[in-house]
C-alpha cells in the first residue's frame, strides 16, 4: 500500500491492538521522516502500552509498535540502513525482490543485527516453492502468505489462500516437524471483514493482514474520490482485473517478471483490452490526472488497486473501528461456536 499506508494509519492500527505498518513505498528516501512522525503520534497517544514502548530509558534505539514495509526490488538497503539506530520497529516487511529471494538474505540479515534481533522479520510470499526458498535462506519470523485476491500487487499466477495457505503449512511441517521450529503465517488476499479471518485462521493462518478495507478508512491518504471508488464497488471477482498496465500507464517499470497488480477495472483496462497503445494510454491518464477525484470509478481512468474482497466495504470509517469490528466479530463467532458445541 505505498502512498497509502502512512505513519497516522499505522498507529491507529496498533493503537486499536493491531499491528500497522509503514510502507516505505518504492525507496527509502523519507524513512527516518515517516518514523519520526510514528513516534510523534505514538507519544500523543493516551494508550499506555503504546506511549511506553514508543520511549527508550537509557541508550539505544526507540522501539516502535509498528511495522515497516520495503518493496526490496526497489528500496534501497543502504538508506534504509541509518534508520535503525535510532527506531526499531516491530517488524520489518519483505516483498518482491529483483531476483529471487536470495536478493533479500542481506536485508533479514542486516536488519536484525541493527536492531539485535528484536524487529521481527516478515517475508511476503505466494507460492509453495517460494515459501520453502524462505524459509531455507532467510528463517524468517513471519511469512505472509497471499493469495490472487488481494489487492495491488501479487503474483500473476497463484491461487487463494483457500488452497495455497493449508499446501504452505503442510510443506513447512514436512521441513520442521518440530512444533517449536514452526514458523507463523500470516493471511493475506480478499480478507475483508472477520469472516474471512475466521476462514484464514481455519485454514492454519496465525493472523490475517487487510489492506483494501483500510483504503476506506479516514486516516488512509488516498483521495476522496479512491475511497468512493471503492465503496461503490461490488462484486469484486468481477469488478477488479489482475494486468500490468495500471503501472505502465503511471510510468512504473521494474516489477520483477511474474508479478502483476489487481485493481478495479476503469477505461484504461477497457482501452488496453481493445488494443489502445502504451504510449496513447498513457498520454490519456496523464489528462485524467486533471480530474482529480472525477478520474476515479468506472468511467475514469485512474488507477485504484483493490482486491476481490472490495464489495463487502460499505463505507469509510475509522482505522480503529474496523481493527475492533475484526476482533467483536471474531470473539462473537468463537463464543457461539463454542456454546454451540456444548449442545
Amino acid at each position: 500500500m505505498a502512498k497509502a499506508a502512512t505513519p497516522k494509519l499505522a498507529v491507529a492500527v496498533s493503537k486499536a491492538g493491531g499491528l500497522g505498518f509503514i510502507a516505505a513505498g518504492y525507496n527509502s528516501d523519507n524513512l527516518e521522516d515517516l518514523l519520526e512522525e510514528a513516534e510523534k503520534l505514538l507519544l500523543q497517544e493516551s494508550t499506555p502500552d503504546l506511549k511506553i514502548k514508543a520511549e527508550t530509558e537509557g541508550k539505544g534505539p526507540k522501539f516502535l509498535p509498528i511495522g515497516v514495509g520495503f518493496i526490496t526490488w526497489s528500496a534501497s538497503l543502504g538508506k534504509a540502513l541509518p534508520c535503525f539506530p535510532r527506531y526499531c520497529p516491530a517488524a520489518v516487511w519483505l516483498f518482491a525482490p529483483a531476483n529471487g529471494f536470495k536478493d533479500i538474505i542481506s536485508w533479514a540479515d542486516q536488519i536484525r543485527k541493527a536492531t539485535a534481533g528484536k524487529t521481527r522479520i516478515w517475508v511476503q510470499v505466494g507460492c509453495v516453492a517460494d515459501a520453502v526458498d524462505v524459509v531455507e535462506a532467510i528463517d524468517p519470523d513471519v511469512i505472509v502468505v497471499q493469495g490472487v485476491d488481494a489487492g495491488g500487487h501479487a503474483l500473476a499466477q497463484g491461487a487463494s489462500i483457500i488452497s495455497v495457505l493449508p499446501e504452505i503449512s503442510d510443506k513447512l511441517r514436512e521441513l520442521r516437524p518440530d512444533p517449536l521450529r514452526q514458523i507463523n503465517m500470516i493471511a493475506a488476499g480478499g480478507i475483508s471483514d472477520s469472516r474471512g479471518v475466521l476462514a484464514a485462521m481455519a485454514l492454519g493462518a496465525q493472523g490475517c493482514v487487510l489492506g483494501t478495507r483500510f483504503l476506506a478508512s479516514y486516516e488512509c491518504s488516498v483521495t476522496d474520490g479512491y475511497q468512493k471508488a471503492i465503496i461503490d464497488a461490488s462484486d469484486g471477482g468481477i469488478s477488479t482485473v489482475r494486468t500490468t498496465i495500471y503501472d505502465k500507464v503511471r510510468d512504473i517499470h521494474g516489477w520483477p517478471q511474474g508479478y502483476d497488480g489487481r485493481g478495479l477495472i476503469n477505461k484504461t483496462y477497457v482501452d488496453h483490452v481493445a488494443g489502445l497503445s502504451e504510449f496513447d494510454n498513457g498520454n490519456l491518464y496523464r489528462e485524467e490526472l486533471n480530474r482529480g477525484d472525477a478520474g476515479y470509478g468506472t468511467d475514469g481512468r485512474l488507477t485504484t488497486y483493490a482486491g476481490t474482497g472490495v464489495g463487502l466495504i460499505k463505507k469509510v470509517i475509522p482505522a480503529g473501528d474496523i481493527v475492533k469490528s475484526l476482533h467483536e466479530g471474531i470473539n462473537a463467532a468463537l463464543y457461539w461456536r463454542g456454546n454451540a458445541s456444548r449442545l
